[in-house]
């Protein structure tokens, strides 16, 4: 038959034809047959450590390109494993596809070796899940894939591989490259939009969500400066807007700046482009009133059943944030702009916030390093992180000036970090790239060091060991203080497990010492770790674990 190829080849053919660079997996026997059609692919093949790794790897990727992180995996124990990786996608808006393989399709649904109903274990938080039976389909489901993917609200994606069906034969033709379809808003909409901007005393701009690029986010700084507009970036979406940018205002995350949240209670317009407003930027919903908020919101998302599902809108705006931000350029300032002094007090509120680091008990200050580091990183640098409160000092004390810079799990998913930064290595290897990790955080995926190491990805780790779970700690002593229970860790000599990797070890116990063990890190041109010890007493930037103790018992 004419292009007769193995399911297999077919879709290692299609991945090529949507311009896949860069795929992760942990091999299994149950593709075989896409190993093998990888051999000759131009596509980058990365071998990690486990499927959660590679998943998460595959979703950094998609954050920092915005085009589909690729991931393949195992039957259900390899699929399971990468779980994690497909809840940050659907948490952070992230469009990732995975393909995992699947039992003969002659021994389905009679319990067989690993196998597992996909659709209904990932139906729950997967955007689609389908499981190709005809090798002749897989151009159709792969390109329906990219475009489920991408459009919308972005996400993931899960497509099952019958192992038998990867090895028959099929003539087909290769799909088109997929160019996700932009909603744009409506004249009347943006109309509307620019009558209540004009009516505003002091309003407010506050970006998130998936689906930005490059391009969206300098056009939002247009309309930011032609406007005079204030701008605060949502949880972990900081790089939506340069952090030193005279109108910028800070980011809503956990612990924000209690005069930003008070900004925008106090606001009467607030602008909401691209995030859906979830529990950590709405600071557990009580930000905006639900159903009817306070203020007068204008809620612009790629999704429309997300407008007015949990806030009923004054005006809700369908279109993806690239669309919108293009649309902005039509609209007027008004001739007289009465908020000016306003944007200017919120940035320095925000500065005030984040310039000066409050000294902590111990020898190391957390928030002298970030301050440093923010000073010394170039600023295309992408830093990681996963979810601890050692994040805390990432977010307010570190600068992003620029769009895909930062990777963090807007789902709290601890173990993202590494793999992330191992991620984004792969994808720009010319570019400085250094993970946050907390001692409990880094080992829950430590094990992808090895594929730094194996891929020669000179990143920085800088590992926080507080010999603890700290967040769960610090919730503990506020609700049942001194009653320490399952939180305490021990902990490797981190410079060592580098070391044993193959990669480079420093060892931090005072603050004067990090920035020299940093420099030696970044010369020695190897995947390096630099274990900071911290006191455990400094559990946040503004309190402590006694004082956090010691105020719980104060209520009895």
């Amino acid at each position: 038959m004419e292009n007769s190829r193995t399911g297999a080849q077919i879709l290692v053919d299609q991945l090529q034809a949507q311009d896949v660079r860069h795929v992760f997996c942990v091999p299994g026997e149950s593709y075989l047959a896409v190993l093998d059609a990888f051999h000759d692919a131009e596509i980058n093949v990365t071998v990690c450590r486990q499927e959660g790794g590679a998943a998460m790897m595959a979703d950094a990727s998609a954050k920092l390109t915005g085009k589909p992180g690729v991931v393949f995996v195992t039957r259900a124990p390899g699929a399971t494993n990468a779980s994690p990786g497909i809840h940050i996608a659907e948490h952070d808006s992230t469009p990732l596809i995975m393909f995992v393989g699947q039992v003969q399709r002659s021994a389905q649904g009679r319990g067989a070796f690993q196998e597992m109903d996909y659709r209904a274990v990932f139906g729950s938080f997967a955007k689609w899940v389908v499981e190709i039976d005809d090798p002749a389909r897989i151009p159709e489901i792969v390109s329906r894939a990219f475009h489920v993917a991408t459009q919308g609200r972005p996400g993931p994606v899960v497509i099952a591989l019958p192992e038998d069906m990867l090895v028959e034969r099929a003539s087909v033709s290769d799909a088109a490259r997929v160019e996700p379809v932009q909603t744009w808003p409506g004249q009347t909409q943006m109309a509307e939009l620019q009558k209540l901007l004009w009516a505003a005393q002091n309003p407010i701009v506050i970006l998130g969500g998936g689906g930005w690029s490059e391009k969206a986010v300098s056009s939002l700084v247009r309309f930011a400066e032609r406007f005079d507009l204030p701008i605060v970036t949502s949880s972990r979406r900081a790089m939506l807007f340069p952090g030193d940018h005279p109108n910028y205002a800070g980011e809503l995350a956990i612990g924000p700046n209690p005069k930003l949240r008070a900004r925008i209670e106090a606001a009467d317009l607030v602008l909401v482009v691209g995030g859906r407003m979830a529990e950590i930027p709405s600071q557990s919903y009580k930000l905006f009133a639900i159903p009817t908020p306070r203020q007068s919101l204008v809620h612009v998302h790629a999704d429309a059943e997300e407008l007015g599902r949990v806030y009923h809108p004054r005006l809700g705006i369908n279109a993806t944030p690239p669309a919108f931000a293009a649309a902005l350029e039509s609209l007027q300032p008004p001739n007289v702009i009465g908020w000016s002094a306003h944007t200017r007090e919120a940035n320095a509120q925000f500065h005030d916030w984040t310039d000066t680091a409050p000294q902590m008990p111990g020898d190391v200050q957390l928030g002298e390093i970030a301050l440093w580091l923010r000073e010394r990183l170039p600023h295309d640098a992408v830093i990681a992180n996963g979810a601890g409160n050692y994040a805390i000092w990432v977010g307010r004390f570190m600068r992003f000036r620029k769009f895909a810079t930062q990777i963090a799990p807007v789902s709290g998913s601890m173990g993202y970090g590494l793999p992330a930064a191992v991620g984004a290595k792969r994808v720009f290897p010319e570019r400085m790239v250094v993970c946050f990790a907390g001692d409990g955080c880094f080992l829950m995926n430590g094990q992808e060091f090895a594929t730094a190491v194996q891929y020669d990805l000179p990143i920085i780790v800088v590992i926080v060991d507080n010999g603890m779970y700290g967040t769960i700690r610090m919730h503990q002593e506020r609700h049942y203080p001194g009653r320490v229970s399952a939180t305490a860790l021990r902990n490797p000599d981190f410079a060592a497990y580098a070391l044993a990797f193959g990669g480079h070890g420093e060892t931090v116990t005072r603050t004067d010492e990090f920035a020299p063990a940093f420099e030696r890190a970044a010369a020695s041109g190897k995947p390096s770790i630099i274990h900071v010890k911290i006191d455990p007493e400094a559990i946040t930037p503004l309190t402590t674990i006694t004082a956090l103790r010691t105020a719980s018992q104060a209520k009895g």
